[in-house]
C-alpha cells in the first residue's frame, strides 16, 4: 500500500485520539478543580471520600479503570454506556480530573497565606482574592506540571483501544495483521508532530507566565 491511502486511514484513526483528547481536557480540568477544593474542604466527610476517590484512581492503572467504566455498568445495573468512545471518555476524564486536582491543590496551596490576609485587609472578598491575587499565580505554577500530563494524555488515548476504540494504534495494527508493518511505526509521526505543537504552545505560555517571577 502506498504512503497517502495509509496516511489517510491512520488520520481518520487519530482523529479518535484527538478527540478523546480534547473533550477529556474540556470536562477533566474543571472537574479536577472541584475536586481539589473538595480536598481542601474543612468538612472532614467531603475532604476524606474526595482524598480516598483520588488515591484509589491514582492508585489504579487507566487500562483497569477503562474496562471497568465500560463493563460494571451493564454487569451491576444493567444499563452499558452506549458507546465504547464513551466509556472510555468517562473513563479518562475521572482518571485526569483526580491528577490535575492534586496539580491545582499543590498550586493554590504553595501561594503564601500572607496574600489573602492583606486581600482581607484591604476590604476585598474571598472571591476577588481567588481571582484577583491567587489564581494567576496558581497558573503560573501549575504550568510545567499541567504541560506534563497533558502530553501524556496525547499518548494514553491509544489505551481506549482495549475496548475496541478505532484509534490510531489499532487501525496500524489492522495494517500488521495484513502482513504490513511499517504503518505501526509510522503512527509515531502522527503523536510527536500533535505533541509538538504542544510543546511549542506550553513553552509559549511559560514565557508568558514569567511576568509574575
Amino acid at each position: 500500500m502506498d504512503i497517502y491511502s495509509v496516511s489517510k486511514e491512520l488520520l481518520t484513526g487519530f482523529w479518535e485520539n484527538v478527540r478523546l483528547f480534547g473533550l477529556t481536557l474540556l470536562f477533566s480540568l474543571p472537574l479536577g478543580l472541584i475536586i481539589a477544593f473538595c480536598s481542601m474542604s474543612k468538612f472532614p466527610p467531603l475532604k476524606w471520600i474526595s482524598k480516598t476517590i483520588v488515591w484509589i484512581i491514582r492508585g489504579t492503572p487507566l487500562m483497569l479503570q477503562i474496562f471497568v467504566v465500560f463493563y460494571v455498568p451493564g454487569i451491576v445495573f444493567g444499563t452499558p454506556l452506549k458507546t465504547r468512545f464513551l466509556a472510555a471518555l468517562v473513563a479518562f476524564v475521572i482518571n485526569y480530573a483526580c491528577y490535575f486536582s492534586e496539580i491545582y491543590r499543590g498550586g493554590i496551596q504553595s501561594v503564601p497565606a500572607g496574600q489573602s490576609e492583606a486581600g482581607l485587609v484591604l476590604g476585598m472578598s474571598k472571591s476577588q482574592i481567588f481571582f484577583k491575587v491567587t489564581l494567576l499565580q496558581v497558573v503560573k505554577r501549575i504550568v510545567p506540571p499541567m504541560s506534563n500530563e497533558i502530553i501524556t494524555l496525547v499518548k494514553d488515548t491509544s489505551l481506549a483501544r482495549v475496548i475496541a476504540v478505532a484509534e490510531i494504534i489499532m487501525v496500524a495494527d489492522r495494517f500488521t495483521a495484513r502482513g504490513i508493518i511499517w504503518p505501526l511505526f509510522y503512527t509515531a509521526v502522527f503523536f510527536l508532530l500533535f505533541n509538538g505543537i504542544l510543546t511549542l504552545l506550553f513553552g509559549a505560555i511559560e514565557k508568558k507566565m514569567s511576568y509574575f517571577e
